[in-house]
């Protein structure tokens, strides 16, 4: 798979958030970059209104914007981005209030021991991959690409599975520096954050 362009093209302060928002359709990374940083301060103002947690808010800051490129085509009055993203922004916080509503603490589900299997069940073992084969088949292309490096035998090193750079590591486990965020994809485009920016990079052939 060859490495995404990205395409980069200057922006001025002069430019009007229509203008912008037409490039960044067109996958203007800078377009892109400059939409961003001047819509972000809406969506803080308005997550920083909800008790949420630092990793929530940042979860919900990244699904804002995942949102509005994803629908940043479908916008008819672009000039009212603004309002567009905070209502936007209230409305991911609310989806993680739900969230949290809807999560079962582990140490309050009762368990019980599991039956034994004493012999393989071919016809259940049968069933199990055609169910597992079809459900791979429904995934998005780029889905598929990225479960077959994630399951290649041998296994591919991590650093093999990202040879591709599209952001700056700004976090470390014990081992090594990482990008918590998952990417997410739409639009033929995925989308990556780390704490210091949101990218988009078609993923189109050219």
């Amino acid at each position: 798979m060859s490495t995404p362009r990205l395409a980069h093209v200057g922006t001025s302060a002069s430019d009007t958030l229509p203008e912008l928002a037409a490039r960044a359709i067109d996958h203007d990374q800078a377009a892109w970059r400059e939409l961003v940083d001047r819509l972000k301060g809406v969506a803080w103002k308005v997550l920083y209104g909800y008790d949420l947690s630092e990793e929530d808010r940042k979860d919900a800051f990244a699904s804002t914007f995942f949102r509005l490129y994803e629908h940043l085509a479908t916008i008819r009055e672009l000039e009212k981005l603004p309002g567009w993203v905070a209502t936007t922004a209230r409305n991911e916080a609310h989806t993680i209030f739900r969230r949290r509503r809807n999560t079962v603490p582990m140490e309050t589900i009762g368990w019980r021991e599991a039956p034994q299997v004493e012999e393989t069940d071919h016809v259940v073992a049968g069933e199990l991959h055609a169910a597992l084969y079809a459900a791979f088949g429904r995934l998005a292309p780029q889905s598929q690409a990225l479960m077959r490096l994630l399951t290649t035998d041998p296994p591919l090193s991590y650093d093999e599975i990202s040879r591709t750079h599209l952001l700056d590591p700004t976090n470390t486990d014990p081992r090594r520096s990482v990008v918590w965020s998952h990417p997410a994809f739409a639009n033929k485009s995925v989308y990556a954050r780390n704490d210091k920016e949101l990218v988009c990079v078609s993923l189109a052939k050219e």
